[in-house]
């Protein structure tokens, strides 16, 4: 009798209910699947916590918050879960429980005394604990979207296409690219569908228009040009990935941004920010550029689908100034001076 309470427990703890089941193919049906997102204390997760319970299309969705320290409440955002997902299998395999996406944005950036091969042990504890919520509760494997970045390309001219040969230039683009190939091999072995999102700058969160002070240098370029990147704004971020979290099915890699090439002048001049010029050094990037026509096609049609337009600083500008209140009250942004340093996320 204690044994078959135990094993009921259990199977109730990894696996939703009937009643829940039925909830979740309403949430589908109403568009957003029942979602866990990693890493919500981050800077992208802080971001999601801010504006998707405040997108109409997105009420009633179950999104499901992980954290290694407690948040502070957000409007409409349920309350994170605790958890290490490096030191607790289990509990992350729980969290992923009934879950049809996992929104990795979990992971390490330089210049805070982490191991920039986290990314990869966070990338894969997510595509293991999908496999595991699978095989226990007799489900299709959730989807896991993962928080990837355009220094995987490194400095290549022309167009970056998910089809050309990535080329990293610093640590943090090698840890990003090295997170993507562990979990894509380790998805298609435990039949388990990842895609790494290759995420351009995005404005605010960057070291540019996120990290202006009074004295701002930028590089600039014997054509008298400043670094020109493809950005994205946070807001519109925000709504391109509830968009992609919503599709059934996507590539194993998608670059993420607006179209265009932006100045990071332009920026500051949009911000109303004074700066100085700089000669750029000789391992300054120039330039990069992704490609965004599969983007592009994804979100021709589908209920959370935003219009992507051309990247234009004062759009974005607009967009942090009504983020940056919120994002930056208890937990303010590193400042890294060097523009010509691609800023992780």
């Amino acid at each position: 009798m204690v044994l078959i309470f135990a094993v009921r427990k259990i199977l109730g703890l990894l696996c939703a209910s009937t009643e829940l089941r039925a909830g979740h193919k309403q949430r589908r049906h109403m568009g957003f699947p029942v979602t866990v997102v990693l890493g919500a204390s981050g800077r992208i997760g802080r971001v999601l916590r801010h504006c998707w319970p405040r997108t109409a299309s997105m009420a009633g969705a179950e999104i499901r918050w992980q954290s290694r320290q407690p948040l502070p409440p957000q409007p409409g955002a349920t309350a994170a879960n605790l958890l290490d997902p490096l030191a607790d299998s289990q509990g992350l395999a729980q969290l992923c429980a009934g879950a049809e996406v996992v929104l990795c944005l979990a992971g390490s950036i330089p210049g805070r005394g982490s191991d920039l091969a986290d990314n990869s042990r966070l990338a894969c504890a997510a595509v293991q604990a999908a496999a595991a919520q699978a095989r226990d509760c007799g489900t299709p494997a959730a989807r896991v979207l993962l928080s990837s970045s355009a220094a995987v390309y490194g400095n290549q001219p022309g167009i970056c296409g998910a089809v050309r040969p990535p080329h990293p230039a610093n640590a943090y683009g090698a840890a990003k690219l090295e997170m993507e190939q562990k979990a894509l091999a380790l998805g298609q072995q435990l039949g388990v569908p990842v895609t790494a999102l290759r995420i351009g700058n995005i404005a605010g969160l960057d070291a540019i228009l996120g990290g202006w002070q009074p004295g701002f240098c930028l590089d600039q370029f014997a054509d008298g040009r400043s670094p020109r990147r493809s950005y994205i704004g946070p807001v519109t971020l925000a709504r391109v990935l509830a968009a992609l979290v919503a599709r059934p099915k996507l590539p194993p890699v998608l670059n993420l941004a607006q179209p265009g090439a932006l100045e990071m002048a332009a920026l500051l001049r949009a911000a109303g920010h004074a700066f100085a010029w700089r000669p750029a050094p000789a391992a300054a990037i120039a330039e990069v550029t992704l490609e965004l026509t599969p983007l592009q096609k994804l979100l021709q049609d589908g209920v959370l689908s935003p219009a992507l337009d051309a990247a234009d600083a004062l759009q974005m500008v607009a967009e942090w100034a009504d983020l940056e209140p919120a994002f930056t009250a208890k937990t303010p942004l590193p400042i890294d001076p060097s523009p010509h340093k691609e800023k992780p996320r």
